[in-house]
């Protein structure tokens, strides 16, 4: 198994557990992201895999993408690779299952909810609070509609709350809650369920469930993206909510 700098990378019965181990928060940044690609390239393609586990170390899932590279020289080269985990991850028949123990905030919360089961501790929370900062996140736009409702992921999404794991499966984000001592435990026999079963027919199972969704999806995050970069990096608010998160103060919108 190739040796990674941010992630560790378990294949057994089936499963592979892909861990990221930057704690105390897993922010992602480009060269974690870009790693984070080449791994996922020799998992997608397994088709011996009936499931790919996304775990984090530390106290939160992940806080999210670094701020540093939404500054105008680096976010055309963030995008580019931030999506390019959710391209690989929609291209899989495996399961995507996101193991989420803590926060999973702006781009750690849309890493959670693009997996198609979600797995929480109690303790975890979840959030989109990117448009404190002047910016949207293009992934959630994309896929909470279909998951938690139209109404509620406008909320999220436009407005960049925070709800509890217990909020999150009341309105279908979460797959299953579990009590946080607990949490490890009934991963380990959720996952030990899966590698019960026939691993060509589960992947067969999820891509009939999944036939016409994927090209939807992956047509609509195609628009998001070119909203994002052509249309919000041209705002004037954007560069300031970053500058201001940068520098530590309250940002001052021009509302242009």
């Amino acid at each position: 198994m190739t040796d990674y700098q941010y992630f560790t990378c378990d294949i057994s019965g089936g499963v592979a557990t892909v861990t990221m181990n930057l704690p105390p928060l897993n922010v992602m940044d480009n060269p974690m992201m870009s790693e984070f690609n080449t791994l996922l390239d020799t998992l997608v393609v397994d088709d011996t895999l009936s499931a790919i586990v996304i775990a984090a170390e530390g106290k939160a899932f992940s806080a999210g993408v670094d701020v540093a590279d939404h500054t105008a020289e680096k976010v055309r080269d963030m995008i580019e690779q931030f999506h390019g985990i959710f391209r690989r991850l929609a291209s899989t028949d495996a399961l995507t299952i996101a193991a989420v123990q803590g926060a999973a905030l702006g781009g750690g919360c849309e890493l959670a909810c693009f997996c198609d089961i979600v797995l929480a501790s109690e303790r975890a929370k979840f959030g989109q609070p990117e448009v404190h900062v002047g910016v949207f996140p293009p992934v959630a736009a994309v896929v909470l509609p279909s998951r938690i409702g139209l109404g509620k992921a406008i909320e999220l999404v436009s407005l960049g709350g925070t709800i509890s794991a217990t909020e999150a499966h009341r309105i279908g984000l979460v797959s299953q809650l579990y009590v946080a001592d607990e949490f490890d435990d009934q991963v380990a026999a959720y996952v030990e369920d899966i590698r019960g079963l026939s691993r060509p027919v589960v992947r067969m199972a999820k891509r009939v469930t999944m036939a016409g969704q994927r090209a939807d999806m992956l047509n609509r995050l195609d628009e998001a993206e070119k909203i994002y970069l052509d249309e919000l990096m041209q705002l004037h608010d954007a560069h300031e909510g970053i500058a201001a998160f940068m520098e530590k103060r309250t940002p001052e919108w021009s509302h242009a």
